[in-house]
């Protein structure tokens, strides 16, 4: 196996968010967590790697790194970039959000050069979120919140925006979008369940045969996969918790065999449920 640091976050008690300004190392090996990290790079000269690709972000630019993403700090001097990180039921408990996951998860690195008034905007609610965090404010759970929100909502217009222009150029129409939105929150909601792609057809109103075309052209996957993506997503939730053995987490998310989890959660993560599980103890 292919270790991994794991990095260890203790979210403020009435947050769920911490940030790490001047404090942050400089360099930090190869680690993931199942929270989301932000971060604004406040000087050139900073190098950060997300998965397998490497990031030298200049100044103004925003670095997203998604839950159970693997990423490292190249190197970043220090006092060089202002990073939150917040946990990821924020996302989770949204199923529009994780219905857009796929597109989510895609974006790690926001130019300043080249979206401007996003950069801008994030940047403004990190410092925002800065701000309330060294408060003494009793709501500030719930404002760091609304700026986390904020955050999120901004992105999801970027990338679903990137999305339909791709899709637009593939020939597919703004009314298909619609589709398949619907589609994918009926999927998050029933992912447990023994989901067919006729059923989801049949609850959208168009023909499996359509869908089948219309997803793969939107979503860039497959429906089996975007449904194996999820179920993998809600597995390993359902690991870190040390009553349930794996077998129990497989089938509690939709799985109809450990053969096929396992194999699905390797190639969806990296590890095997029992390594991923066996790092979240350590």
């Amino acid at each position: 196996m292919d270790k991994r640091t794991k990095e260890k976050i203790i979210f403020n008690s009435t947050t769920s968010v911490t940030v790490t300004g001047e404090n942050a190392p400089e360099i930090f090996p190869p680690h993931w967590h199942n929270a989301a990290e932000f971060t604004l790079v406040l000087t050139d000269g900073c190098r950060y790697r997300i998965n397998d690709t490497l990031y030298e972000p200049e100044k103004g630019d925003i670095l997203l790194v998604w839950p159970q993403q693997i990423h490292e700090t190249v190197k970043i001097p220090r006092g060089s970039a202002l990073f939150i990180q917040f946990s990821s039921v924020i996302i989770e408990n949204n199923l529009d959000l994780v219905s857009i996951s796929r597109f989510l998860y895609q974006c790690h690195h926001i130019s300043a050069k080249e979206y401007p008034d996003l950069a801008a905007f994030i940047a403004n609610k990190i410092n925002e979120i800065r701000k309330i965090h060294n408060s003494l404010d009793l709501l500030a759970e719930t404002e760091c919140k609304l700026c986390i929100y904020d955050i999120l909502l901004k992105i999801g217009d970027h990338v679903l925006s990137e999305s339909k222009k791709k899709a637009i150029f593939d020939n597919g129409s703004g009314s298909s979008w619609h589709y398949i939105h619907s589609a994918c929150t009926y999927i998050v909601e029933n992912s447990s369940e023994d989901l067919s792609q006729s059923e989801v057809a049949a609850h959208i109103g168009i023909s499996p045969f359509y869908f089948s075309k219309l997803f793969k052209q939107y979503m860039h996957m497959s429906f089996p996969s975007y449904l194996a993506n999820i179920r993998v997503k809600t597995a390993a939730s359902l690991l870190l918790d040390d009553s349930l053995s794996i077998t129990e987490c497989a089938f509690q998310a939709g799985f109809q065999s450990t053969t096929a989890f396992n194999k699905t959660f390797h190639d969806v993560t990296g590890y095997s449920p029992r390594d991923y599980r066996k790092m979240y103890k350590k």
